[in-house]
């Protein structure tokens, strides 16, 4: 039985023509957010965007240099056909990317060819129409055999008629989230402000707020959804009590909050880590953050009462959060003040974004190119006068994305490659805020 195509779209042609322009376009409607990573929101492979009330992925690739297969040039080029022809066994839909300045050239016919004998879907992306003038040069393109739209990445025009090509091509795919809404714990200390910036999200007092700290006793489960239609996410927000530090907790009240916002915490399938902006990381939030990473959650950091803070830049202190805490270098920051209600809405796209990162699966063929070609570019330590091999990867579970990796001998992995292989992998696919978990395992066995 034939498996179902994903909900993607794989973005071809040869080179200088604009496709990572057009990738970028595309998946900037993503807002951009504060982290450690440069280039981890930019430089990737794969990125799920929204268009209107759609939800799709992206797979960039690189430029198609030649097709026959017996006379590619290097290992770059073998590289990239191998890339394409990946990502077009995995995408419902082909965006075919030509320069409307150069005409039809040789190299796009034999591309279109390609994707022609690969089934897909395909769409013509006519790049580089900056002006009307220059969309009559699109249907020189029809040729090929394909819907051919006139686009401009460098001045964001003519997407609109081309996705809606595209998104009626892509196959329905059952919301999960309906029936399973994502559970979005709020997490932190006592007084950082959990509960007004709850009730300044929902825009109505569900949460009691009050300048004493321990005002929220329990843990308090309130729904909303993120978009519209079918592909609207569906999520649980809940409120949690302020996790004090052990010596702090006395009564039994205080003690049986501790237990329940921890709990939330476990069944969490991303956490908002609130911080003071005046106080900065404290111990007590490193606390909280290695309960985050200990229970393996997707992670957005907000750093609260930002208009108390000013003075201080954002690009300066992000860094300052992550020296403190740098087992969460991976999550998104975003600065907030829910007194005022600044930045709660890109909160809101935050979490949304961090929520499908969590919950991503990797195609297995461009996760084995990723390792492997890490693998290759930067070889193991020697351990015991032997080398560390990699054979094949596969993901076995999301929420959080682990990876089982097939290997000669799981005892000579080192935390220092094992962290290298992560962040290669955080390079290629994003994964921003969502835990990866490597799993070593024998061949043999």
């Amino acid at each position: 039985m034939k498996e179902l195509k994903r909900r993607a779209v794989a973005i071809v042609g040869r080179p200088n023509v604009g496709k990572s322009a057009i990738f970028n376009r595309l998946a900037g409607r993503r807002i951009a957010i504060v982290h450690e990573q440069s280039g981890v929101t930019r430089d990737r492979l794969i990125r799920e965007v929204s268009w209107g009330e759609e939800r799709l992925e992206l797979i960039d690739t690189g430029g198609v240099c030649n097709i026959d297969r017996s006379i590619l040039s290097d290992g770059i080029e073998a590289g990239v056909r191998i890339q394409v022809d990946t990502a077009l066994e995995d995408a419902a839909v082909a965006m075919l990317v030509v320069d409307v300045n150069s005409g039809v050239m040789p190299l796009d016919r034999e591309v279109a060819d390609l994707l022609r004998s690969s089934g897909c879907f395909t769409v013509v992306a006519a790049n580089k129409a900056d002006n009307p003038a220059r969309d009559e040069y699109a249907s020189e393109f029809e040729e090929f055999g394909f819907p051919a739209f006139p686009v401009s990445a460098l001045h964001n025009r003519g997407f609109s008629s081309l996705m809606d090509t595209v998104i009626n091509a892509l196959p329905h795919v059952d919301n999960a989230t309906a029936a399973n809404p994502l559970r979005i714990v709020v997490a932190g200390r006592p007084n950082v402000g959990k509960s007004l910036y709850v009730n300044r999200l929902l825009r109505s007092d569900r949460v009691i707020v009050s300048d004493i700290p321990g005002t929220t006793r329990d843990s308090i489960d309130i729904p909303f959804v993120v978009g519209h239609g079918s592909q609207a996410r569906h999520y649980v927000l809940i409120d949690t009590a302020g996790l004090r530090r052990p010596g702090k907790v006395r009564t039994s009240v205080e003690k049986f909050s501790h237990f329940r916002a921890e709990k939330s915490i476990s069944i969490a399938d991303v956490v908002v880590l609130m911080l003071d902006a005046v106080q900065g990381p404290t111990a007590q939030d490193k606390r909280i953050a290695s309960t985050v990473l200990k229970y393996e959650k997707g992670c957005v950091v907000l750093v609260n009462k930002w208009d108390l803070a000013e003075e201080t830049a954002q690009h300066k202190y992000a860094p300052a959060i992550f020296r403190a805490m740098p087992f969460m270098a991976h999550c998104p920051v975003v600065f907030i003040s829910a007194k005022t209600g600044y930045n709660i809405r890109r909160t809101v796209e935050a979490i949304d974004c961090v929520a499908s990162q969590v919950r991503a699966v990797l195609s297995t063929g461009l996760l084995n190119r990723t390792i492997l070609n890490a693998h290759n570019r930067i070889q193991p330590p020697m351990v015991r006068g032997k080398r560390l091999r990699i054979y094949y990867a596969t993901q076995v579970s999301r929420g959080p994305v682990r990876i089982n990796l097939y290997v000669n001998d799981p005892k000579r992995v080192q935390t220092a490659y094992r962290d290298y292989l992560v962040k290669t992998l955080r390079g290629k696919f994003g994964l921003e805020g969502a835990p990866v978990v490597l799993q070593f395992r024998s061949r043999r066995g």
